[in-house]
């Protein structure tokens, strides 16, 4: 399974940082944008893997419309894709 969430990224003092407004208190940071964006995958992927493993009904929130995003002043948007391989079940 794929999944894609926008991120809202904005640099501070020479460091990125960012969350996800869909993600309840999934932040991220990195020195540089590429190292956020990496960490940016990890935290997001540990938050799909505990709600598709761990919780009986998994409830992924709804992603948001990337134009309906408030942005503050030096802040963007990036879509962060993360890629889960969920095999439960799985008969090979």
């Amino acid at each position: 399974m794929t999944f894609i969430y926008p991120s809202v990224i904005k640099e501070e003092n020479g460091t990125f940082k960012g969350f996800f407004p869909d993600l309840d208190k999934v932040t991220f940071e990195g020195k540089d944008i590429n190292e956020a964006i990496d960490d940016a995958q990890a935290v997001m992927y540990d938050f799909i893997r505990v709600e598709l493993t761990e919780e009986d009904t998994p409830q992924l929130p709804a992603v948001s419309d990337e134009a309906e995003i408030k942005l503050s002043e030096g802040e963007f948007v990036r879509n962060i894709c993360v890629h889960f391989r969920y095999t439960e079940g799985w008969e090979e």
